[in-house]
């Protein structure tokens, strides 16, 4: 790879590029989650579920998206793509945990928890997916 410590800092860039991951995992989620609700797999917006299908379903969807974020912002960062992928994971851990406890009281407490400690190992792994894609 690269020697990235000639390449200058470049703190728009480097926004931009977790802001871009953040937006197309939140794109995906919602609109998986829509269709789902759509199809009726989920119970209608508003109703919590406690059902473990359901739940792992979406965390199954999660874990892929959130991946691609990682890829999406390491493929996007002026330098230091892991680092940058490991920005928004952290972001999104400190996000998860909120929402976790937020909504702590609506359903199964396994699944925040779940999703919260996911998040750093999903964006690692997207990082790890475009560093080993480069080096191809």
């Amino acid at each position: 790879m690269n020697d990235t410590s000639t390449i200058p800092r470049n703190i728009p860039r480097s926004f931009g590029a977790v802001l871009a991951g953040f937006i197309a995992v939140f794109i995906l989620s919602l609109a998986t989650d829509q269709l789902f609700h759509m199809l009726e797999v989920f119970p209608p917006w508003g109703q919590p579920t406690t059902d473990t299908g359901p739940l792992l379903l979406a965390l199954t969807y999660r874990i892929v998206y959130g991946i691609a974020g990682g890829y999406i912002v390491a493929r996007l960062a002026p330098r230091n793509p892991m680092r940058h992928a490991l920005v928004m994971g952290g972001i999104g851990l400190v996000l998860s945990v909120a929402g976790g406890i937020a909504m702590w009281d609506m359903g199964a407490h396994w699944y925040p928890v779940a999703v919260a400690l996911t998040a750093l190992p999903c964006a690692w792994g997207g990082g790890w997916l475009f560093i080993n894609r480069v080096r191809r």
